[in-house]
């Protein structure tokens, strides 16, 4: 009896690994195909960083230098158009918020 528990074990336990990275890949593949919704400009969060989806659009704004854009800030995530900023959200690449960085 015992060795058809410890067959059945192993066994077992072998199909779990080998299905592991199956299921490894599976969930990668929607973590990284995660597509963001576009920020609207009129959003609370958006309104309080004074976020333009055009960076020449605040030039009226002190903090605003010209060339600065949401491409080249630390912020900016190129795979997805993202922001740490506004995590569920993509932004603009030619746009600007008043917390642009440089990137280093």
């Amino acid at each position: 009896m015992a060795n058809q528990s410890r067959r059945k074990f192993m066994r077992t336990s072998l199909l779990s690994i080998a299905a592991l990275p199956f299921g490894a890949s599976i969930l990668s593949r929607q973590a990284f195909a995660q597509t963001l919704e576009p920020l609207d400009p009129a959003a609370p969060q958006a309104q309080a960083l004074n976020y333009v989806e055009i960076a020449a659009d605040a030039s009226d704004n002190a903090a605003y230098k010209e060339g600065n854009n949401c491409s080249n800030c630390m912020f900016f995530q190129e795979a997805n158009n993202g922001c740490m900023l506004f995590p569920n959200n993509s932004v603009a690449p030619e746009g600007w918020c008043q917390s642009w960085v440089q990137k280093a």
